[in-house]
């Protein structure tokens, strides 16, 4: 039975003197009442004639507005009879129908989410992730970086900018750049590979996402260190997969550990040549171990290579991949240290049987990468501002590592432990027993430091307290200061003032 048309005419009220125009007003206002229910289906409008009259404004943004509502489906106009509040509206619409919050409740219990979405843990921003300075572990030397360079060649590929650079792209990413990084790989990397088994992606993140996607299901059991890096630890949760912390010692991966927990994982996730956070290097042996595991039970291997160019004291140690003579190896690696973060590329290199099916994923994904950047950074690599960048930073980062380790023997009398200073862009410090490292690492953040706390990095419940400090971003002769400001945190939590740092 058709509705009875409500007499009773809504009523709403206009600004001249807001900067909204006013039929945009109008249409708020009607739209607002009609999501929140104050008006019903069914239920009449005054015409356009007479609330242009009520409002005492002009006609003309009455009827514009009502043109909006009648074209969205909130209004219908009725022949002979005026207009009204569509019939065919839901009558319970209420302000969380209309997408906005409930007040006073919570919406969460009463919407459904994905297993995926689910199993991920809440995004919470943590202090100690919340600025840049001093102990960041997420910043390289930006007040080095050969900006003039970056910025010519940015400027060169504006002005030429061509057709084909406007168009979708291989989901593989742009060829020139695959072939320059597969040169950069097999000279400095010892990984072997060709260029249609490099994928550009949108940083390591991305490229253990697509990895997860093509070799996991849900319910795999997946090697993962411990401690280990924890957004991969997300990655593996999300999708479902269950992770098998296996611990890391001097070597690496403790390869024998693994087997016992979990002979048939169906992959392992490793960081063999700067493990984080702890910043072991994985042994021949065990590297040799851990191949010949993934090949006996058709495991893979997933190796993120993340900033292993910079080592101090030897020459960067070669991938692991490159000794895979079974196709078993992943080999992640990204730009993110060795240039900016936001840039977001980074590459995958391929077994050649899992190329198609790696694309197929990416282009599910977002069908290929951005083409701007990848230009860019094709002429840095071929005109050899990379390997220029590189070689300079490297020698910066052994200067700031010493000094942050001078630093750190120079102030604390008490018993700390650094490990993990051979290579990278980090160290880290174990703490004495009873600090909690995730409360300091928020005192710090007050004072601008940035310091991550070594237990976030752990999966299972036995966590060592501690920092991993970041000496990328911190010149040389601010390293003192920053380690003065570090001991005065400790200072305030009790720290005992006796022994001496340990190194190892």
């Amino acid at each position: 039975m058709k509705k009875t048309p409500s007499t009773i005419w809504p009523v709403i009220a206009v600004d001249r003197n807001a900067a909204k125009p006013l039929h945009k007003q109008i249409y708020d206002a009607y739209r607002a009442m009609v999501v929140d229910g104050n008006v019903g289906p069914g239920q009449r409008i005054p015409s356009t004639r007479a609330l242009a009259v009520e409002l005492k404004i002009s006609r003309i943004p009455v009827l514009t507005a009502y043109a909006q509502l009648l074209a969205e489906g909130y209004f219908e106009a009725r022949t002979g009879a005026g207009t009204f509040v569509c019939d065919s509206l839901p009558g319970h619409l209420s302000p969380r129908d209309g997408g906005r919050e409930h007040a006073g409740g919570d919406m969460s219990a009463s919407r459904s989410l994905s297993r995926r979405a689910s199993l991920l843990p809440r995004l919470e921003r943590r202090p100690w992730l919340g600025g840049f300075g001093a102990f960041s572990i997420s910043e390289p030397a930006f007040d080095e970086f050969p900006f003039q360079v970056w910025s010519r060649l940015v400027m060169r590929h504006c002005r030429s900018l061509s057709l084909a650079g406007l168009h979708y792209g291989n989901p593989l990413g742009f060829g020139p750049l695959r072939e320059a990084i597969c040169a950069y790989l097999r000279t400095s990397r010892a990984v072997r590979c060709d260029p249609h088994q490099v994928m550009i992606v949108n940083g390591s993140q991305q490229a253990l996402e697509i990895t997860t996607r093509v070799l996991l299901d849900e319910g795999s059991p997946v090697w993962i260190e411990e401690p280990g890096y924890w957004l991969a630890h997300h990655i593996l949760t999300g999708a479902g997969c269950r992770p098998i912390p296996v611990p890391v010692d001097q070597e690496g991966l403790q390869v024998e550990i693994g087997i016992k927990s979990c002979r048939r994982a169906k992959a392992a996730f490793v960081a063999p040549s700067h493990q984080y956070p702890l910043g072991a290097t994985m042994s021949a042996s065990r590297r040799l171990q851990l191949l010949d595991w993934a090949h006996s039970v058709g495991a893979w291997i997933i190796e993120d290579d993340y900033d292993s160019e910079y080592r101090f004291g030897s020459m960067p140690i070669a991938s692991l991949q490159g000794l895979d003579r079974n196709s078993r190896v992943i080999y992640i690696g990204t730009f993110s240290k060795t240039l900016f973060p936001s840039l977001r590329l980074g590459f995958v290199v391929i077994p050649n049987d899992l190329v198609e099916r790696f694309a197929a994923v990416r282009y599910g994904i977002d069908i290929s990468p951005p083409h701007f950047f990848q230009a860019v950074l094709t002429d840095f690599m071929r005109e050899g501002h990379f390997a220029r960048h590189i070689r300079r930073m490297r020698q910066l980062y052994a200067e700031r590592r010493a000094a942050l380790v001078d630093a750190i023997e120079e102030e604390f009398s008490s018993s700390l432990r650094i490990t993990g200073a051979e290579a990278g862009m980090y160290l880290s410090v174990i703490l004495p027993k009873g600090l909690r490292d995730q409360e300091l690492a928020a005192r710090a953040a007050r004072q601008r430091l940035w310091l991550q706390p070594l237990s976030s990095a752990y999966l299972g419940a036995a966590r060592r307290q501690g920092f991993v400090l970041g000496f990328g971003s911190t010149a040389t002769r601010d390293m003192p200061k920053a380690v003065r400001a570090l001991k005065s945190v400790l200072a305030a939590d009790g720290q005992p003032a006796s022994g001496r740092v340990k190194s190892g």
